[in-house]
């Protein structure tokens, strides 16, 4: 039921799909050719979620807060809280979802649907979901891209596959984790890639309660970037942003996508 009332509350997408990004793309040995050249040979200093580039805060002082959904697509991380997404359809909540290659291929019809939907813009959240590195470096014990090559695939085959089926090319794109190191955010920008961290975490990997999560928002500060899944039914994210948005909206706050207010960090 909750499906069927999302899918009638979309956009229906067309049935005709863009050619593959492949036909016109440069070949993924060539980038990565052009992008050793820039890196040459350097290694990182920095490892953790706020990376020299990385893209935490909306550039505003306006009262505003960007959602953003992450769709993990580990063998736990295929589904889909339709709740949530229902939700946010219903109230005209707008997103910025961030979507792993499993999981398009676990949920392709849903994707389609949510990708033509103006409320929601589709993000980079890579192939494998893994941690952004040129070494290997792991982060909540999942192990990180071991080189640029790695990398450069991690990133640049989901934005082709969301690309050949949206016809549109995404311009945002977190790392499994959220973590990166600055060589790893110069090779996504390399990629015509804005990298996206946050400044409020809402639900610790979707780990914690709705009341938790409800708490975490209701924090938020103008211009903030909240990091969500939209994953784990089970969990209590849904619940607690559905709890926590009308009380934010009373308090002034409105609801944007990343791209509504572009920067740099």
């Amino acid at each position: 039921m909750l499906r069927n009332t999302l899918l009638t509350g979309i956009l229906l997408i067309s049935t005709a799909l863009p050619a593959s990004a492949e036909t016109v793309a440069p070949s993924l040995e060539l980038l990565n050719q052009q992008i050793q050249l820039r890196i040459a040979n350097r290694q990182p200093a920095y490892w953790g979620e706020n990376a020299p580039g990385v893209r935490t805060r909306l550039e505003t002082n306006d009262r505003v807060i960007a959602l953003t959904l992450d769709a993990c697509g580990s063998a736990k991380g295929k589904g889909v809280d339709m709740q949530l997404l229902d939700f946010l359809i219903r109230k005209q909540i707008p997103a910025t979802l961030f979507i792993n290659a499993r999981w398009i291929d676990a949920n392709p019809e849903l994707f389609r649907q949510l990708a033509a939907s103006p409320l929601f813009e589709i993000a980079n959240h890579g192939t494998w979901h893994k941690p952004a590195s040129v070494n290997g470096r792991s982060a909540y014990g999942i192990s990180g891209t071991k080189n640029v090559r790695e990398l450069i695939d991690e990133i640049e085959l989901n934005a082709r596959k969301i690309e050949a089926i949206t016809g549109k090319r995404p311009r945002l794109y977190r790392s499994g984790t959220a973590y990166y190191d600055e060589l790893a955010v110069q090779v996504a920008k390399g990629l015509q890639h804005d990298v996206a961290g946050f400044s409020l975490l809402g639900d610790a990997g979707a780990t914690w309660s709705a009341a938790q999560v409800k708490a975490a928002l209701m924090k938020a500060l103008p211009g903030d970037i909240a990091l969500l899944h939209m994953n784990h039914p089970e969990s209590g994210t849904g619940a607690g942003i559905i709890a926590a948005v009308p009380e934010l909206q009373q308090r002034g706050f409105r609801f944007v996508r990343m791209s509504d207010f572009p920067g740099s960090p």
